[in-house]
């Protein structure tokens, strides 16, 4: 009976030490599955460059454990960045696509001239073209952005502004391409851009420079 229970003991020590193996084996493994191979695309060569060098300096030693919370907000900080997508390839490369952000607006800020990404973040003045409307004044950036929807929401293409003037009463002039300049007031601005919309395909509007809008229920015209 005594060998019995013993031969028991035995056999399970043995079993216990194969199981602990098995996972010291695993573990082990696990340990040379460093990330080696980084691939970022989407952006110019440059930036894909930059937000490599950054990852690998992350020193990601297991591709099972990687910290998603850093590697993002790694990649984040490149202001270019509209959204990405992170494919792992096993059992070493990682896979970075990049969507590129669209350059909405030119805007100063603090004495330097900017691009407004569709984002909501400020681009150094490197990549888009003057092309772009220029933003005059200092709004916010969320100003920006609900004047932007209220025009897509129009008649009036936002591709035909040349400039866009902000002023403290928080109302907006919009300039467009053929130099006619549309006064909006601070309220009603999707109406105000209907009527002008209207107006400019009127014939009164061949000769029009400025379309006020300001005085409710009026068109005023110069």
């Amino acid at each position: 009976m005594h060998q019995r229970k013993s031969k028991k003991i035995l056999i399970y020590f043995f079993l216990l030490f194969l199981v602990g193996s098995i996972n010291n084996i695993n573990i082990n493994n696990l340990k040379f599955l460093s990330v080696k191979d980084i691939n970022v695309t989407g952006l110019e060569n440059e930036d894909n460059s930059i937000i490599s060098k950054k990852i690998k300096n992350l020193k990601l030693d297991n591709i099972y454990l990687i910290n998603k919370k850093e590697l993002n907000t790694l990649i984040e900080t490149n202001n270019l960045v509209e959204k990405y997508f992170i494919f792992k390839k096993y059992p070493s490369s990682l896979n970075i696509n990049i969507d590129k952000t669209s350059f909405l607006a030119r805007i100063s800020k603090n004495g330097k001239i900017y691009d407004l990404g569709s984002n909501g973040k400020l681009i150094e003045n490197r990549y888009s073209n003057n092309q772009l409307p220029f933003v005059f004044g200092n709004p916010e950036i969320i100003e920006f952005f609900e004047i932007k929807k209220i025009i897509d929401g129009s008649e009036i293409n936002f591709g035909d502004i040349k400039n866009l003037y902000f002023y403290l009463s928080q109302r907006w002039d919009l300039e467009l391409k053929n130099n006619i300049i549309i006064k909006l007031p601070t309220d009603n601005v999707k109406d105000s851009l209907e009527k002008a919309s209207k107006f400019l395909h009127h014939k009164d509007s061949k000769n029009a420079k400025i379309i006020d809008l300001r005085i409710k229920n009026q068109i005023i015209f110069k």
